[in-house]
């Protein structure tokens, strides 16, 4: 409910418009209408702005008391500059920010931001240049501190003589402008030096991502989009910005006053690094406030200890001969492999876990039970094919453990060294996807009727595919779906115009449920049903025969509902539908 809730609120806020009874700000969306509606309120002279402290009295990290007082010949950076919030302001739109919903947040930030004090008179700090009385504010110049880290560990090795350095030694070095010998020689710097930390600044700069939390989008991100623009050319200025959330103890906020913080060596050394990095990331996507939970990292560390006794499990071995089992398996790797980089592109790390860590885990389970009731010892080449795609997606969330599965099941190199995997189109089998979908569908069917109905079949198991009219109706149905058709008046009218679906006047509520069923299925799920076209389920679900003498003990009958001679005491077989077969139970 709060995730749904801050969703519902963000899409009001960022896209809800304001009605018609609003006057001039009609049709403008919240965010924008906001500081209109609030400027216009106060310009009639209807209200006042009131400023107060929620909180008193306000204390600093160290627990000392904050006191706020006026200071004369105070020096300000003027972001209330126009010239300088449009450039801002231009650059915000141009930029790549994630997630995309916070791009207007900055926008609003820079509408509001006005002078801001760069210095103060007290405490630690780098005196003002022009002013000795005063030391920089840390807001003011650590956001640009990418550019400092290149040039610090020099002064700080003692390659460089800080004392000796002028405007002229930045200028060559972030702008390469300025006679290298002179500089040089200004600077105490030895040319060759200089000119590496000039190219090493070229190299790192610009910043390709800076990674933050949401709670430095009104100070510290915006200021560093502000800084950039003033001091560096269009070529250096930042690329990306992403957002994050805060993390969370047990769904609360850490404090070490309510004692649920635990020092992050403690949590490596219970935990494991995989598994704490893995907890965080498949908590919550970025925005969201990831929750650290203790039980959820021991869950991961023992998923991903299991991973890694599958992996020695299936050696490499060649294979020519596959079943459509074998098709299934790698059909599904190869659209794993689509989704989660898909995923990991778009920067939704938790969606391309999910992908990698669960929801494959369910296809591998079903294609073992798959083998091992056909009693098949042939399968290790494949699953060795699956583990190493798998393992190299995992390589940049768990690193370590990856390595181990990686040196346990090839023994060579290193999988930080091997490339990101690539769909391969020529191994997605799209009618061996929809068969064993719906070979997992019907047994799931048969083991809720069994559930509800407390009854045991004891020595058959008859199954009923739809009539060749339904299979074909359904098609036709899908077909005008899927362009946007769902009109059921149309649809029965189409088929009954079809002498090989006329036949639908006698169920004309088979065209309803079609659509329904149609519909409750993924966009992907229809698109390749539409692309395999008609499927002979009676031989699909022939599949199943021993899956169902593993289960039940029982051998398992398939019969097409058109078909004169099938076994059908209850005439179940009148309710069968395409890819929704009947199943008696007796």
């Amino acid at each position: 409910m709060e995730e749904a809730t801050k969703e519902l609120y963000a899409k009001e806020f960022y896209g809800g418009k304001l009605k018609q009874n609003t006057g001039k700000f009609a049709q403008k969306t919240v965010t924008d209408a906001k500081e209109d509606v609030k400027k216009w309120i106060l310009e009639s002279g209807n209200a006042d702005i009131l400023y107060e402290l929620n909180e008193s009295p306000v204390r600093c990290r160290c627990g000392a008391e904050c006191v706020v007082k006026l200071l004369d010949n105070q020096w300000f950076l003027n972001y209330s500059n126009p010239e300088w919030k449009e450039k801002v302001h231009s650059w915000i739109n141009e930029m790549k920010i994630l997630p995309e919903e916070i791009r207007n947040e900055f926008n609003h930030v820079v509408d509001w931001l006005k002078e801001r004090a760069c210095a103060r008179q007290h405490g630690l700090g780098t005196k003002l240049p022009w002013d000795k009385n005063w030391i920089i504010e840390s807001l003011s110049d650590s956001v640009i501190y990418m550019a400092y880290y290149i040039i610090a560990k020099y002064v700080n090795a003692g390659q460089i003589n800080a004392e000796h350095i002028s405007d002229s030694f930045f200028d060559y070095v972030f702008f390469d402008k300025g006679d290298l010998k002179k500089i040089s020689s200004d600077s105490e710097t030895n040319p060759e030096r200089l000119e590496s930390i000039k190219k090493e600044f070229q190299y790192y700069y610009p910043v390709n991502a800076r990674h933050s939390g949401r709670d430095l989008v009104p100070n510290h991100l915006t200021f560093f989009i502000f800084n950039h623009l003033a001091i560096f050319p269009k070529k250096y200025w930042p690329e990306e910005i992403v957002v994050n959330g805060s993390v969370l103890m047990d769904g609360k906020k850490m404090s070490k006053s309510m004692g649920n913080i635990i020092p992050l060596r403690d949590a490596i050394k219970i935990h494991g690094a995989d598994s704490i990095r893995l907890a965080i990331l498949i908590s919550a996507e970025l925005l969201q406030d990831a929750d650290f939970n203790q039980e959820a990292v021991r869950g991961i560390k023992n998923k991903l200890e299991n991973m890694l006794d599958e992996c020695t499990q299936y050696k490499t071995a060649k294979y020519t001969v596959l079943t459509q089992e074998d098709r299934w398996i790698q059909s599904r790797l190869q659209q794993l492999i689509s989704k989660a980089t898909s995923s990991i592109q778009k920067m939704r790390l938790r969606e391309a876990l999910h992908h990698i860590l669960y929801e494959f885990d369910s296809d591998l389970q079903w294609y073992l039970r798959r083998v091992e009731a056909k009693n098949r010892t042939d399968y290790s080449g494949i699953l060795h094919e699956v583990f190493s795609a798998r393992v190299a997606m995992m390589s940049p969330f768990a690193p370590y453990m990856s390595e181990e599965m990686w040196f346990r099941a090839w023994k060579f190199d290193l999988v930080s060294k091997s490339s990101w995997p690539t769909p391969d189109e020529a191994k997605i089998d799209l009618l061996s996807v929809q068969s064993e979908t719906l070979l997992n569908a019907t047994l799931s069917d048969i083991r809720n009727i069994i559930k509800v109905t407390k009854m045991n079949p004891k020595e058959r198991l008859p199954i009923y595919t739809a009539a060749p009219w339904k299979a074909k109706a359904y098609q036709k149905i899908l077909e005008r779906v899927t362009s946007g058709d769902i009109n059921i008046g149309n649809l029965i009218k189409l088929l009954i115009s079809d002498k090989e679906t006329e036949e639908i006047k006698k169920d004309p509520d088979f065209v309803k449920k079609t659509v329904n069923d149609i519909l409750s299925n993924p966009q992907d799920e229809r698109d390749s049903k539409n692309k395999v076209g008609l499927v002979d389920e009676i031989k699909v679900l022939s599949e199943l025969e021993s899956l169902i003498k593993n289960e039940y003990g029982i051998s398992l009958q398939v019969f097409s509902e058109s078909d004169q001679n099938k076994y059908d005491p209850k005439n179940k077989s009148r309710t069968a539908r395409p890819y929704k077969p009947a199943i008696l139970i007796e």
